[in-house]
């Protein structure tokens, strides 16, 4: 190996996703863990992993069944204060080789209640790799909990080996996280957002623009202070999903809840942003009148590239967008987008195709191939998006642009730019 592996966006979209190189597909390689990919590819390490979502709900506590390999990056959730959260049943050789420890997790409950000076709302049981090579069935360990202790238990999945498949990890802890949601009278003018695990960033357009159209009330999960608040998800009269990993939860709360739901994706083109208001004022039989924002935002773009020209721009991963989208929009824009870190998939294939009609030559490498330790940065990159491009370009202005409060439509871009702004003028994030 001499050189990072990349393929431009041209020979992708030439080749089809049926053709991926076997670089690009993890699956088919040893998995490099560089720093720029610590932050996502280890479940407890950065941002919102299967053991912190599955604490979102207040109130509650997790038992993480594991062996300590799979436990001990756990520790690094400590400095956000998840200390007196977590409690563990460690897995020996032979309770994994037998199995024997399923009859132990609800004796480990009792036992960690015991160590509380309060009952919590939910005791989420964390379980790995071995429980999904096992084949244990957690919902029944869960009614097992119940039935020892009167506290009700519901499953977090950290199960990696399924990452890849339908229904991932981060999917099945959203599906679990709302699952303790009991029907209820729905309110005609409450709204829930799902999606995220913490709330939109608080100068969201979609809250002013909702409010205009008759819904008084909004629900996020990341806004949920006491499980009272939690419970009032389940009056809401419909759902709307902004990460297509919710879906299962949604799909499941219109099943048990009856609460219908819309599906809107996280996108930074303006005519698309402006596409799915329209779509979704049609759903709700209104028009949403989102043009204030439509022709600020413009603006904001065309002040930036007036100031700045056609700055040449690495794209990373690990960030609150699709890789391949952000970049299409940027190069829609006027930007040139030299560099993108990031997995393709055939839900953002779609992109890449599109993306190689008006920048074929932007190379896509994968974080995860090992030749990634051989990269070596492009000298004509004048700024980077995304932690881990941020990771391969140290010494270039750029932000990381992964917040807890998640930026979304019109004012995800303004956020976008003011970052860029800011970092251009040696002004930006502190980068870690």
């Amino acid at each position: 190996m001499n050189e990072a592996f990349y393929i431009t966006a041209g020979e992708l979209a030439e080749r089809g996703f049926e053709y991926l190189p076997a670089e690009l597909d993890s699956s088919k390689h040893m998995i490099y863990s560089s720093p720029a990919t610590l932050d996502f590819n280890s479940p407890g390490a950065k941002g919102f992993g299967v053991k912190r979502a599955g604490l979102v709900i207040p109130g509650s506590v997790m038992l993480l069944i594991a062996p300590g390999c799979c436990g001990r990056n756990t520790a690094l959730l400590s400095n956000l204060g998840y200390d007196e959260r977590f409690f563990y049943l460690m897995l020996d050789d032979t309770d994994i080789v037998t199995g024997r420890y399923v009859s132990k997790i609800p004796q480990a409950c009792e036992e960690l209640l015991a160590e509380l000076d309060y009952t919590p709302s939910v005791i989420m049981l964390c379980c790995t790799c071995v429980d999904a090579l096992l084949g244990t069935d957690m919902e029944r360990v869960c009614r097992a909990c119940f039935e020892k202790t009167g506290v009700r238990a519901a499953p977090a999945y950290m199960y990696a080996l399924t990452r890849e498949k339908r229904l991932p990890p981060m999917g099945l802890v959203r599906k679990s996280i709302y699952s303790l949601l009991e029907p209820q009278k729905r309110v005609s003018n409450e709204c829930n957002i799902l999606g995220f695990f913490s709330s939109l960033e608080d100068n969201n357009e979609i809250y002013p623009i909702l409010k205009a159209a008759g819904i008084k009330k909004i629900h996020e999960i990341g806004r949920c202070k006491t499980f009272e608040d939690y419970k009032q998800l389940s009056r809401a009269n419909f759902s709307i999903v902004l990460n297509s990993e919710a879906r299962a939860a949604a799909q499941d709360m219109e099943e048990r809840l009856g609460i219908p739901f819309i599906e809107l994706t996280r996108m930074y083109r303006l005519d698309k942003i402006h596409n799915q208001y329209r779509l979704m004022g049609d759903a709700l039989g209104t028009r949403l009148d989102d043009s204030e924002y439509l022709e600020k935002t413009k603006a904001l773009v065309e002040d930036f590239r007036a100031r700045h020209g056609e700055l040449s721009l690495a794209v990373g991963e690990s960030l609150d967008a699709d890789s391949f989208e952000l970049s299409l929009a940027l190069c829609e824009y006027g930007f040139k987008v030299r560099d993108i870190f990031g997995t393709v998939g055939e839900r953002n294939f779609v992109f890449i195709k599109k993306l190689a009609a008006v920048s074929p030559e932007t190379r896509i490498y994968s974080n995860l191939s090992p030749t990634m330790m051989n990269f070596t940065p492009d000298p004509e990159i004048d700024a980077v998006i995304g932690a881990d491009a941020c990771y391969y370009y140290k010494n270039i202005p750029g932000i990381e642009f992964n917040s807890e409060a998640q930026p979304f439509g019109y004012r995800g871009v303004e956020l976008l730019f003011a970052g860029l702004d800011k970092a251009l003028a040696g002004e930006g994030e502190q980068r870690s």
